[in-house]
């Protein structure tokens, strides 16, 4: 008899096929789960379903001393991540803009603010406000990070190694104050977008494979693509 089960994995976010030791404790199985719905441990609910269309669940995993083996889980079956607190988490809020409220301003009204890049290129004299005299600034540095380059993306974890390629470097439309932001499309479904952010597309990529990070956190050079292994490395 196997000892190993692939199922389907589903949260508000993600989608994905995975395989599990069947001795794995459903504690264990809540760490390796938040790496890629982004749920917290201490958040998930696991629902055991026949298929994605059930609507009632085969079997709640709600002992994380117990094996998977303990709740007879079989293969292709569904186990639905249920976040019992998306507040703290934003499950299913990264890709929904319809519940943003849009902010609107006059134009007259916000040539009369301080705090906006309208009042900033002014004050240092960037771009139509600069000296005829002078050539033209830039408000933003030189970065040094091509486009379609493979990248590495910092992370605190050690051993855990975000790879991708650089899809986009640039100004965006989100984000507090000015700079560059690069968007890089993952190897693995780690990531928190498509390319798009707040209905604003950058570049394409598949669900949850997009991410914007800040250009000090990214390492230029030649990473080949490594597989996140998140099956039980134990062998019996």
């Amino acid at each position: 008899m196997s000892s190993t089960v692939h199922v389907f994995v589903v949260s508000p976010d993600t989608r994905s096929e995975r395989r599990f030791e069947l001795h794995t404790s459903v504690g264990q199985l809540k760490n390796k789960l938040e790496l890629f719905t982004g749920i917290p441990v201490h958040n998930q609910q696991i629902l055991l379903l026949n298929n994605e269309e059930d609507a009632n669940p085969v079997n709640v995993l709600n002992d994380d001393s117990r094996p998977l083996g303990f709740y007879s889980v079989r293969d292709w079956q569904v186990l639905k991540v249920v976040d019992t607190n998306p507040s703290v988490s934003f499950t299913g809020q990264l890709t929904d803009t319809s519940q943003v409220e849009k902010f609107e301003i006059s134009e007259e009204a916000y040539a009369q603010r301080q705090d906006t890049v309208l009042a900033y290129k002014q004050r240092h004299k960037i771009g139509r406000f600069a000296e005829k005299d002078q050539p033209e600034q830039h408000a933003s540095p030189e970065i040094s990070i091509p486009v379609g380059s493979r990248c590495e993306v910092e992370t605190t974890e050690e051993g855990f190694h975000k790879r991708g390629t650089v899809r986009f470097v640039g100004l965006t439309k989100f984000g507090t104050g000015e700079g560059i932001w690069v968007g890089i499309e993952y190897d693995e479904p780690i990531g928190k977008n498509d390319g798009s952010v707040q209905g604003e597309r950058y570049f394409t990529c598949k669900p949850n494979y997009g991410v914007f990070v800040r250009p000090d956190r990214v390492r230029v050079g030649d990473y080949p693509v490594e597989e996140i292994n998140f099956d039980d490395d134990e062998e019996i």
